[in-house]
């Protein structure tokens, strides 16, 4: 097998790679039966020299190849006819941006595996940038909060070389009395934890948040049974993932006493909003600062009018007029932080994780016999259809 690593199409550029150098040496020692070449790109942070250095060729066009990996969406005109690919392609959940993208896949006969739902039987995801942008998204949450307050100044994340040159900046933030939230529970969250800790911030229960005034920064983890109540009874994690319809949201007990919400659940559009416009225009409202790293655009959380980038990471949600304002004017507004490829700062780091992810769990299912199908169960399409369980996306691709 042939397997290409395509340069990253997508505007705003990305510079993150499914494989460092080290690593696509390492697949072709670990599998001799593969081979493993480099699109020639200016933009990856990874230099074509690099690969060049480890024994991997490097080339000016992948068609060749039997399997392509990228990162992000690949640009319709990148997209080779009858070949596998591997990327995030952001339409299983019928994101309306993408749907030409699907339409594309289909009709050049693309064999689809999307990253994300790559899970093992358990339904655990094996690969994944979460702990990357949780780590990105609560650090940009932070940065945020001290330019709308003009309480301290440090350097962006992709400003910083990596992880460790990041955590040289922590020792300026230096916050007053305030309340952090962070929703959700996976890598995400887990991300955004390990950076409130490593600056020294304390974490105290949901309860503490609401009930307990403190005399320093503090925050709260909150999983879905902590904002979320059952419209009929006692909260259910089983049916609440089965029937979200029978649920109602309950975040403005915290939204009333938060100053900075880190947004790290995944959100399914059955699922209840996190709040509406209308609380947010409510007396009690205190939150004013959103780091919405899941930056699904309006879904859970009204004020995510669109994803930003990190050369301009901040605008204003004016709640009253429900409309997008230049960021950090009016102290009304909730400022918000909606980067949507936050790995992409620190994509050292990043893609050193990802290709770990990939080899260890992903490679022995696509090289091999798949017999626990993690492969065929992120098979979005093959043969020139949606999968089985993919069929869902019909009425999307045909823009129903």
């Amino acid at each position: 097998m042939k397997i290409g690593i395509i340069k990253e199409g997508k505007v705003p550029v990305d510079h993150r790679v499914p494989l460092m150098p080290e690593q696509a040496k390492e697949v072709m020692e670990k599998f001799p039966d593969v081979k493993v070449v480099v699109q020639s790109s200016h933009v990856r942070v990874f230099k074509d020299d690099e690969y060049l250095a480890q024994g991997v060729e490097v080339v000016d066009s992948v068609a060749d190849c039997d399997v392509i990996f990228g990162v992000k969406e690949v640009p319709i005109p990148n997209l080779l006819a009858e070949k596998t690919f591997f990327f995030f392609s952001h339409t299983i959940k019928k994101q309306e941006y993408n749907r030409d993208l699907l339409r594309a896949i289909l009709a050049k006969n693309i064999r689809m595996v999307d990253y994300e739902p790559l899970t093992d039987s358990n339904g655990i995801r094996v690969i994944a940038f979460g702990r990357w942008a949780g780590i990105v998204g609560a650090y940009n949450g932070l940065l945020t909060y001290g330019r709308r307050y003009n309480l301290f100044d440090i350097r962006q994340a992709n400003e910083c070389y990596d992880l460790e040159d990041l955590k040289t900046e922590y020792s300026k933030i230096n916050l007053p009395k305030m309340k952090i939230a962070i929703t959700g529970g996976g890598r995400v969250a887990i991300g955004a934890m390990e950076v409130l800790h490593d600056i020294g911030i304390r974490q105290v229960t949901p309860a503490e948040f609401i009930e307990v005034r403190f005399d320093e920064p503090v925050f709260t983890q909150l999983n879905s049974r902590d904002y979320n109540r059952s419209k009929n009874g006692e909260f259910n994690q089983s049916e609440f993932h089965k029937h979200p319809d029978r649920y109602e949201g309950d975040f403005l007990k915290y939204a009333r006493v938060t100053d900075l919400l880190i947004a790290c659940a995944y959100w399914h559009p059955s699922s209840p909003v996190l709040f509406t416009k209308e609380e947010a225009m409510k007396s009690d409202f205190h939150l004013r600062v959103i780091a919405d790293i899941t930056c699904d655009i309006e879904g859970s959380i009204p004020s995510t009018k669109r994803s930003t980038t990190i050369a301009d990471p901040i605008y204003d949600y004016n709640p009253s007029e429900n409309i997008e304002e230049p960021g950090l004017t009016n102290e009304a507004n909730i400022s918000v932080m909606a980067v949507d490829n936050l790995p992409c700062e620190l994509p050292r780091d990043a893609s050193n994780s990802f290709g770990r992810e990939l080899i260890d769990n992903v490679l022995p299912h696509l090289l091999g016999d798949d017999s626990e199908e993690v492969i065929k169960r992120a098979t979005i399409t093959e043969n020139g259809k949606l999968t089985e369980a993919y069929q869902y996306l019909k009425g999307y691709v045909d823009g129903k």
